[in-house]
């Protein structure tokens, strides 16, 4: 371990994580996953289950004895109840240690681990998770906001529909899987409006459709759709701002087609094309330290005073002082 290490805690829906990481690399990560027994995530059950486990993730974290400079945190965006339950540990770790608190936007931690662990430089990022969908790039102190969803992000989007096909929980990979049977594509709703998007008509629709034709049909139909929708707002993004790299981010950037779509756009607008390595794409406790660090070394720190949760915390109202 080199220089600085902060101690970072994620738990804003389903995944409770902590890790420490230095300015080199990942120390050491430990997880433990809230699985709904039906249906989706319960924010309630959710913020019980980051409770009874959170003293032992934290335990395991730092039971090597390694040095902490800071403790960061998800301060938002979130689910309200997981949200509070990780900052009071995270209060509770700092004054305990006499270390400065950081709280930190939890969309940007994965921008800034996805350029942490790639070649990225100055990217517009896709960002697509179960709540969020947004194309944003940095400009002039902060991370700016191109296009987004204007209802549900395309993750709770795929869950929803997947349930409706009595698919388990996460139902994104459930649905890729799927995917690739299909023979034929059904026409569904492609709502772009501007630079934002719409899944929640998407959504009902392939409900509907699936009622008519073969899952695994409806099941592509639905991805070619919504991802098409991500990546027209993509590309006229990269084509507004000049950027000459796109990075993606977020646990949906897992999915092998929509990977491929933004890599054959990136090629024939000859931009680089970044993704991390998949650990680094749903919530990490690696993401919320390393970004925790970039803040740390410019000076940030937040008072436990102003440490209250933000459900709607927005990466264009973060002041972005590390760059």
């Amino acid at each position: 371990m080199s220089g600085i290490s902060i101690l970072g805690l994620e738990g804003t829906a389903w995944n409770l994580s902590a890790a420490i990481v230095d300015e080199d690399d990942v120390i050491v990560e430990n997880t433990a996953t809230y699985k709904p027994p039906t249906g989706g995530i319960h924010p309630r059950e959710a913020a019980q289950h980051h409770a009874a486990h959170i003293a032992d993730v934290i335990r395991k974290t730092m039971e090597n004895g390694n040095k902490i400079d800071a403790v960061a945190f998800s301060q938002g965006p979130g689910l309200g109840p997981c949200l509070r339950t990780v900052a009071t540990a995270a209060r509770a770790l700092s004054l305990s240690l006499d270390v400065p608190l950081i709280g930190v936007n939890h969309c940007i931690a994965h921008i800034e681990v996805g350029i942490w662990k790639t070649r990225a430089r100055d990217p517009v990022t896709l960002y697509v998770s179960g709540a969020n969908s947004q194309v944003l790039a940095y400009r002039a102190g902060h991370y700016r906001v191109f296009g987004e969803t204007l209802d549900i992000g395309i993750g709770n989007a795929l869950d929803k529909f997947a349930r409706s096909a009595g698919l388990s929980h996460p139902g994104g990979p459930k649905v890729e899987e799927l995917a690739k049977q299909s023979t034929q594509y059904i026409k569904l709703p492609y709502t772009v409006k501007g630079m934002d998007f719409s899944f929640s008509g998407l959504a009902t629709a392939a409900q509907e459709a699936s009622r008519k034709y073969p899952l695994p049909d409806v099941c592509s139909s639905f991805q070619e759709t919504a991802f098409a929708m991500l990546v027209e707002v993509t590309e006229r993004a990269v084509a507004h701002t000049g950027k000459k790299e796109v990075l993606l981010g977020g646990g949906v950037g897992a999915n092998s087609r929509l990977r491929e779509m933004l890599e054959i756009m990136c090629e024939e607008r000859g931009v680089e094309f970044y993704v991390p390595e998949k650990r680094f794409m749903g919530d990490n406790g690696a993401m919320i330290a390393h970004l925790g660090l970039l803040m740390y070394k410019s000076g940030y720190s937040t008072r436990v005073s102003e440490s209250k949760v933000n459900p709607n915390y927005r990466p264009d109202e973060a002041i972005v002082t590390w760059r």
